[in-house]
């Protein structure tokens, strides 16, 4: 698809990844709408870049969802890519007085049903559009777990799931086109506590392969060391995909 003139919005876009697409998208002659939890934050972020607007939302927010919603209807009409970025997650491993459940809801909340709920309420506008697309940001997690992160490598199974799930209706329903983009561990604030800034590639990296892939509607976008992970995995989970659900 063409990744310019367009007008994306992209959640926890203040840093890291989602800091590094807005710039990309921004440099590349898109508007862009980054939207986080903390003003501050954000306004410094928008304040480095050029064409970016930011709002603050707590995605997990249902009332602050809406507002957005009715914001983005008003005032971004043209609105056409969506990139659910947002993310939470707890460095522990299961055993006894970990309070898993606690942190599972959190992580659930924010990587899972956050981005249900913020894509089915833009879903009109987006179809409105002459090419739209809506991307969501997993990781290797969500093909195989890990232990010191386990109910955030769930949520983002689920958020794998629920991508291919909307990938199909779409396609059959509208002209929006869903992405599915997969880093490993990337150097950012938010993975600092699995080793991030030692194990993790830049977070420029990851944004300049989301742009590659949307230009290339390579709807399963892997970076780094996810890309011969997935290229075993994904052939056989898409056509059991297929097969379930086109008898």
């Amino acid at each position: 698809m063409e990744i310019k003139n367009k007008t994306v919005l992209i959640t926890g876009g203040g840093s890291g990844i989602g800091y590094e697409t807005a710039k990309l998208l921004s440099e590349s002659g898109n508007k862009v709408i980054i939207i986080g939890r903390t003003l501050e934050k954000l306004e410094k972020a928008a304040a480095s870049l050029k064409n970016v607007d930011a709002l603050v939302c707590d995605v997990t927010n249902d009332a602050a969802v809406k507002d957005l919603v009715q914001t983005l209807e008003t005032k971004y009409p043209d609105l056409s890519i969506l990139v659910n970025n947002a993310g939470k997650a707890f460095k522990y491993e299961h055993g006894e007085n970990v309070n898993a459940y606690d942190k599972a809801s959190q992580e659930i909340e924010t990587n899972y049903l956050s981005v249900i709920r913020l894509t089915e309420y833009l879903l009109p506008l987006l179809k409105q559009q002459a090419e739209a697309a809506i991307v969501n940001v997993t990781s290797i997690v969500a093909l195989s777990p890990v232990t010191i992160i386990p109910t955030y490598s769930d949520s983002k199974a689920a958020l794998h799931s629920y991508t291919l799930s909307l990938r199909k209706v779409l396609a059959e329903t509208s002209n929006i086109k869903v992405f599915e983009l997969l880093p490993p561990t990337v150097n950012t604030e938010f993975a600092k506590e699995i080793d991030g800034a030692t194990k993790g590639i830049p977070a420029l990296e990851v944004a300049t392969a989301l742009l590659q892939g949307l230009e290339q509607d390579d709807i399963e976008i892997a970076v780094g060391r996810t890309v011969p992970f997935a290229a075993n995995f994904f052939p056989q989970r898409i056509e059991a995909f297929h097969a379930v659900n086109d008898r």
